[in-house]
């Protein structure tokens, strides 16, 4: 936050999602991946394909319905898939759980504390101290569920929404909220029999501000979320990829946040890990590569296309520790206009046997990891072509 001549601005960084302030004030950041005159739902839209793949979140309803809230803000469409998943977990039956309770009447009823009932003071022998179980919903994920759904009951503003959350509340009424909802998270249970709430527990942890917590310092709890738009970028490109790898063979794959190397050691300990985001490996083929979340620019030729030194230092890193100075390093960078996805691969040539590929990766194309890794591979192969024409010579 920064406040110049009484004017308050709000700095956000590499930060995406939404905010929402007391008096209802809702601040949306999107994805700048498309010019002015594209809508804003294109951006929505990208923002929660990659929010949904960044916490493996399984949407419940796609098509028409959900393209339609892409007109409303982003907390619209969580709130929209909590509600889908919570009533299909009710179709499928809530779980309840045997709760033992001490308590005094007038009749029998289970088992008869027999301690308590000896010291009953004289003239109440009339009244029976018992201990018996009642089979209630009274459980952590019922209570969570519920803390959830009233939070979104106060801040949905979709018709359809709203007329959901409210019937889902009234399904709901016998089952209390949730007084820690820390520790009810840590009970939650992942058996057989609890299956089926194990889709709606994501959307109940964003609901719960469990995966924001930068967007709730304040005493106000409105549904907020924020997100490092280069961990989600990373994220999509890693899940991507890595479907995409299996169409190559059984000998193909893709490990991320590699940790084997570092740029040093001290008395035998390693010093500054080096850990690339991305390691590839095609059949007997392998590329270390690293995502940036940076928007390049294709005109800026005299600014070396807005490319960082610090990258280039990083990577030469990673290709001596990790490839022996041999073969080709990767980085990865959004497409957008300025950087469009057709965009030829530029090469960086470290030393005769090190090269650096820079090269766009597609958000919006949904075949862009099949593209990208054929691409990679032409690309490579006629590299190594090249680096063994020139040593002949």
């Amino acid at each position: 936050m920064l406040q110049v001549d009484n004017r308050r601005w709000l700095k956000l960084d590499n930060y995406v999602g939404v905010l929402e302030s007391p008096c209802g004030q809702v601040i949306e950041v999107l994805p700048k991946l498309f010019t002015a005159d594209d809508c804003v739902d294109t951006s929505r839209q990208l923002l929660v394909k990659l929010i949904s793949n960044a916490l493996q979140l399984t949407p419940r309803q796609a098509g028409e319905a959900s393209l339609s809230l892409y007109q409303w803000t982003l907390t619209e469409w969580v709130m929209q898939q909590f509600l889908l998943a919570l009533e299909h977990l009710l179709k499928r039956g809530m779980r309840f759980e045997y709760q033992r309770v001490e308590e005094e009447q007038r009749y029998l009823r289970g088992q008869l504390n027999v301690v308590a009932q000896m010291r009953q003071p004289p003239g109440r022998q009339h009244h029976f101290q018992i201990r018996h179980d009642v089979f209630v919903p009274d459980r952590p994920e019922n209570r969570l569920l519920k803390s959830a759904l009233k939070v979104v009951c106060k801040a949905v503003k979709h018709p359809d929404n709203w007329r959901l959350a409210h019937e889902l509340m009234n399904m709901l009424h016998e089952v209390p909220e949730s007084a820690d909802i820390k520790a009810d998270f840590n009970r939650w249970r992942n058996d057989r029999l609890l299956a089926h709430y194990q889709p709606a527990r994501p959307w109940c942890e964003l609901v719960l501000y469990q995966h924001m917590p930068l967007s709730i310092t304040g005493g106000y709890r409105g549904i907020s979320m924020l997100f490092p738009m280069e961990k989600l970028f990373e994220s999509y490109v890693a899940v991507e990829l890595r479907k995409a790898a299996y169409a190559f063979g059984d000998k193909s794959a893709l490990n991320t946040q590699l940790r084997q190397q570092s740029l040093c050691s001290f008395g035998g300990q390693p010093v500054f890990l080096l850990k690339p985001d991305l390691e590839l490996c095609i059949d007997d083929k392998r590329w270390i590569m690293d995502t940036k979340w940076k928007l390049l620019d294709m005109q800026a030729r005299d600014n070396k296309f807005q490319l960082s030194q610090a990258d280039f230092y990083q990577m030469f890193a990673y290709g001596h520790k990790y490839q022996h100075g041999r073969g080709t390093l990767v980085l990865i960078y959004p497409a957008w206009q300025k950087y469009p996805a057709t965009t030829a691969p530029l090469y960086f040539k470290y030393s005769d046997t090190l090269n650096l590929m820079v090269l766009p990766f597609d958000l919006t194309n949904k075949n862009s990891a099949l593209e990208f890794i054929d691409l990679l591979c032409r690309e490579d192969e006629m590299a190594l072509q090249q680096l063994e024409q020139a040593a002949a010579f």
